[in-house]
């Protein structure tokens, strides 16, 4: 392995410009800047390497090797190029996971390795705590200057999709969200995190508190944004999308999918296409 600008650590060469034909995954890790390993894969497009990328940023829990993921990177490889990684304390990165806070560095160092490649456009597309990060990282990215703790980047998108986002931190509202904070803030439930789900989860409190989805959402515009969330979402229910959607002042499409629940494991091929061919679409018209 060798070292790459910025701290990158990669096991790969840069895709030569113009290459076609080859849908030959790329793996490689990342450092972020506050110098955690994240793992990340590249797939190539179909057509040149300058064109659009698809940056995936899974849920909690979740990582770039698990089925649900790599179903929803397969689709979106039909519109663009992809990359997908495991957010800090998930998979085979390091560090410990703040669910959501930090987390917007490790998709901060994806954005900016497709960039490396190539890539001009890029769209994110987030589910869940995936969701919350894409928000508040196109915030950061496009928005004035953040506090030093939430790590500006100049890494900027094209184009932003949230699945299943929250709209607020500290949500109980639902049976499923009362155990995920069980899991987060009891030791026991770390435990569980770790061993159980494979997701090393930090102990400390979030402080300061990070900007809410919907404090980051007014920060996004001009770039394109998509909300998609399903109505028979266990976690989060309807207010949080339309809570969103409004605090973007008419700068966000809304799509209330019917029937479905909750994220990548809920999303159907169908939905994932369009989703696909959205962010295709949108990146890059700004």
């Amino acid at each position: 392995m060798s070292s790459g600008p910025a701290g990158r650590v990669t096991r790969s060469s840069r895709i030569p410009p113009g290459e076609t034909g080859t849908r030959t995954p790329v793996r490689t890790f990342l450092r972020t800047a506050d110098g955690v390993t994240v793992d990340a894969a590249y797939t190539p497009g179909r057509g040149t390497s300058d064109g659009p990328v698809i940056v995936v940023a899974h849920g909690f829990t979740g990582d770039l090797e698990r089925p649900q993921l790599r179903r929803a990177a397969d689709a979106f490889a039909r519109h663009a190029a992809v990359v997908t990684f495991s957010f800090r304390g998930h998979g085979a990165s390091g560090g410990w996971s703040t669910v959501g806070d930090r987390e917007v560095l490790d998709l901060a160092a994806a954005v900016a390795w497709a960039r490396e490649l190539g890539h001009t456009r890029v769209a994110t597309v987030g589910f869940s705590m995936g969701g919350s990060v894409v928000l508040r990282h196109a915030a950061l990215a496009g928005g004035p200057k953040a506090p030093e703790h939430e790590g500006r980047t100049e890494a900027r998108v094209d184009a932003v999709v949230a699945v299943s986002a929250p709209a607020r931190w500290y949500y109980r509202g639902t049976a499923p969200m009362r155990r995920l904070h069980w899991l987060v803030t009891r030791p026991v439930g770390r435990a569980v995190g770790r061993y159980g789900l494979r997701t090393r989860i930090h102990h400390r409190d979030w402080d300061p508190v990070p900007p809410s989805p919907v404090e980051s959402v007014p920060l996004i515009a001009p770039t394109p944004l998509l909300i998609v969330h399903g109505d028979r979402d266990g976690y989060f229910p309807v207010d949080h999308p339309k809570m969103l959607a409004e605090a973007a002042r008419g700068h966000a499409e809304l799509w209330l999918e019917h029937g479905m629940g909750h994220a990548e494991n809920a999303a159907g091929d169908e939905l994932l296409a369009r989703i696909g061919r959205w962010a295709a679409a949108h990146a890059g018209q700004v």
